[in-house]
């Protein structure tokens, strides 16, 4: 059962961000600056800060604006879209293409793009009815360069390191992370050098870090122990870290978000549905709406829905308390959504944020939820990795318990390609998935496989099979 929400969405007052986020002033001069997101603090800091949290409690960071809209959000929708034509590397990127909402940048230069970014809103009927809807759309964010919604974070990520002058970047990943860093370093000329836990990671994605250059470091142990290694690395050497503590990649994942609701003629659905994992879209995504809202590009508020896969789970368990002042990690998370195999969360205070801005809930689905509803996404013509599929199964719970309506408008974010895991995907459709925890192997039920056929080269019996 999911937690109780307001029965209303939150409403904001007329005052402009400007105020909600700073003492300073609109006309001032800095144009960019970085703020503590803890309420409790809310400290203002120069960009000039090389920390990753609140120098006064060690809360995470947000970057944040003095935007300048001065002809409105209209005119600012029409240079959006004038750009498409451009040919410029910033143009043709999808973030970078809305710069004015991540204007930290004052030399275009220096910008790290592989046009990322313009990825597509696809209609998926058969995933709608498997969810008992009308209508679902999915936003594929697995069409990106390396093959994850990470690209869209990256190119602010490593702008700024390079922006900053780091010599090397680092991460912690359970495969996306460490892929797109990569590759993001290697077109910057920067030494990048991922974190990863041994024997975890599939290996569509381990091959990318190791293609595009990257010094690949196994940590006997998981995700979460690597995350807490190169934190503390970063705090004691001259790493740049592009985790996502670092708040100037979540301004890139923002742009998610922004082109979502271009694409959608800027007509806010009702739901975003994301899946959970470290929990860094959540918090852009939460960011966004909250910027795009306030300075009047949408008139509604989207609602987030965010999915966690039952075996790896802080979050959920985190909203479903009435104390939320504490997230309990979970210390072996498991779960063959690798993507989202967290336990520990760096971000969730962020995005416990963002579902107060947009009166969001959180649920979580099982192994076997998630691996029928990939297969039915699939049978829509589009494939996905494993985390993003948790978006369809949630959703088709949410509907269940009516918490979604079937009428309601829907985006599920899909956030990583097929072809990241082949190996989950061949292991269903031939019956062979399972799952292992403490030394005990469990085998996934599966209800939708295509099983392959062998036969010999006989057209006879092919005739007879297939039924020609």
């Amino acid at each position: 059962m999911l937690a109780p929400t307001p029965a209303e969405p939150p409403q904001f007052d007329s005052t402009s961000l400007l105020s909600y986020l700073s003492p300073m002033s609109a006309s001032s001069s800095t144009t960019a600056f970085l703020r503590c997101a803890e309420s409790s603090c809310s400290s203002v800091h120069s960009l000039e800060s090389a920390e990753y949290s609140c120098p006064t409690c060690r809360g995470l960071l947000d970057v944040d604006y003095n935007f300048s809209f001065p002809e409105g959000p209209a005119a600012a929708k029409d240079i959006f879209r004038k750009r498409l034509l451009e040919v410029s590397a910033t143009d043709l990127s999808g973030v970078w293409r809305f710069r004015e909402f991540i204007p930290f940048v004052s030399d275009m230069s220096s910008i790290v793009t592989l046009e990322e970014g313009n990825t597509p809103i696809y209609d998926g009927a058969a995933s709608a009815r498997f969810a008992g809807i009308e209508r679902v759309r999915f936003k594929h964010q697995g069409m990106n360069p390396t093959g994850s919604f990470k690209d869209n974070g990256m190119t602010t990520g490593v702008t700024r390191a390079r922006q900053v002058g780091a010599q090397a970047v680092a991460c912690a990943s359970t495969g996306n992370t460490s892929a797109s860093m990569a590759a993001y370093a290697a077109r910057a000329g920067i030494r990048s050098i991922v974190f990863i836990p041994a024997g975890q990671v599939a290996l569509g994605k381990l091959s990318q870090a190791l293609e595009y250059g990257a010094e690949v470091v196994e940590i006997t142990g998981s995700f979460d122990d690597a995350m807490r290694t190169v934190r503390e690395l970063a705090e004691e050497t001259d790493l740049y870290l592009l985790n996502s503590v670092n708040p100037f990649r979540l301004e890139g994942q923002k742009t998610i978000v922004i082109e979502m609701l271009e694409q959608l003629g800027w007509r806010a659905p009702d739901w975003i549905v994301l899946p959970g994992g470290n929990l860094g879209n959540t918090s852009a995504f939460g960011k966004a709406l909250h910027e795009l809202f306030d300075l009047r590009f949408i008139d509604r508020m989207p609602r987030l829905a965010v999915i966690q896969a039952k075996g790896a789970a802080p979050f959920y368990r985190l909203f479903m308390t009435s104390d939320r002042a504490n997230l309990v990690p979970e210390p072996d998370p498991c779960t063959l959504a690798t993507a989202i195999r967290i336990g520990n969360p760096v971000s969730w205070r962020k995005a416990l944020r963002s579902l107060d801005w947009t009166n969001g809930l959180v649920e979580q689905v099982t192994e076997h939820e998630i691996a029928d509803a990939k297969a039915v996404i699939g049978r829509d013509g589009i494939g996905c990795e494993p985390a993003s599929a948790v978006t369809l199964a949630g959703l088709k719970k949410l509907i269940a318990s009516k918490e979604i309506l079937p009428e309601d408008e829907i985006v599920c974010v899909l956030t990583g390609n097929l072809l990241k895991d082949p190996g989950y995907t061949v292991d269903y459709h031939t019956g062979k998935l399972s799952l292992e925890k403490a030394g005990e192997v469990k085998r996934i039920m599966v209800t939708r496989a295509n099983k392959p056929r062998r036969v010999t080269a006989d057209k006879v019996e092919i005739k007879r099979l297939l039924g020609l």
